[in-house]
């Protein structure tokens, strides 16, 4: 009875398994990738000038905000002094909880761009729903100050969809495989800049 009743949850969780993989793959299929190589190229022109890269994101996002920026300062490359000036706005948990406390949470990323960031530099707001108060006001900051905006957005794109500069929008209503493609998005143009790499002299 014991056996049986194991192989009937193998099933399931086999056939939930396929049932993701199915939706994943006929997304990625279904994608136009124009604005992936318009990404491509403007991480490229900020590895060639010194402009500097922003990625925001809450939650499962801020992790994968956090793992892109590890692959574009070194995996780019592996050149020691060669990589994107890249950073994660949700890194530095102690400067989240000091703005989170001391200026409310939809400010957490915003007040980070108005110390660091500078005309022409860039942000990319990671989001499934897109309508993070944080983002939305990340956008905001990132307009005033004269930066170039991307979004990798889920569900409908939500209020970021029509903020950022250029939409990166794959229209799924499920978080995980939304996260799945920020990440995703993300090993493609590493792969691709590391192709690159004899093309930029620093």
């Amino acid at each position: 009875m014991q056996n049986l009743r194991g192989s009937s949850e193998l099933s399931q969780s086999n056939a939930l398994f396929a049932d993701y993989s199915v939706r994943l793959s006929a997304l990625m299929a279904d994608t136009d990738w124009s604005p992936v190589s318009a990404l491509a190229e403007e991480f490229l022109d900020c590895w060639k000038t010194g402009r500097q890269i922003f990625i925001a994101g809450n939650g499962g996002s801020a992790g994968n905000a956090i793992h892109l920026a590890n692959d574009f300062v070194y995996g780019i490359s592996k050149k020691p002094g060669s990589g994107l000036r890249i950073h994660a706005l949700p890194a530095n948990s102690a400067v989240l909880t000091c703005l989170a406390n001391d200026e409310g949470y939809d400010k957490i990323f915003s007040l980070q761009l108005a110390v660091q960031a500078r005309p022409d530099d860039v942000l990319i707001v990671l989001s499934g729903s897109g309508n993070s108060p944080n983002i939305l006001v990340a956008l905001d900051e990132a307009k005033r100050i004269g930066m170039k905006s991307y979004g990798i957005l889920g569900y409908t794109g939500g209020k970021a969809l029509g903020m950022v500069d250029v939409p990166i929008h794959f229209n799924i209503d499920d978080m995980q495989i939304s996260e799945d493609m920020q990440l995703i998005v993300g090993h493609m143009i590493m792969q691709w800049l590391y192709t690159q790499r004899d093309q930029v002299s620093n």
